[in-house]
């Protein structure tokens, strides 16, 4: 990979953990700390929406982000060919 083509991969990999680190601060401070009370008039399978959101819906998100993260990475690495050795 030339310097270009490595800016660029970084630069690609830098908005990737940033819009996955928006989405992760949304869900555990906004859903499950800021609007708990409001959700909680929300059921969802028995039980107030912000409690799940707190206690098992912030768990799935981020178990969803990390998938989320390896498949993008894995394509970005094959879009620059990145070599993991470099």
């Amino acid at each position: 990979m030339n310097e270009e083509q490595r800016q660029a991969y970084w630069r690609a990999n830098k908005a990737l953990i940033r819009n996955l680190l928006i989405v992760w601060a949304l869900v555990s401070i906004i859903f499950s700390i800021l609007l708990a009370k409001p959700l909680n008039n929300i059921p969802f399978f028995g039980v107030p929406l912000g409690f799940w959101m707190a206690q098992q819906g912030s768990i799935y998100v981020f178990v969803i982000l990390v998938f989320i993260y390896a498949i993008q990475m894995e394509k970005l690495d094959q879009e620059y060919n990145s070599d993991r050795r470099d």
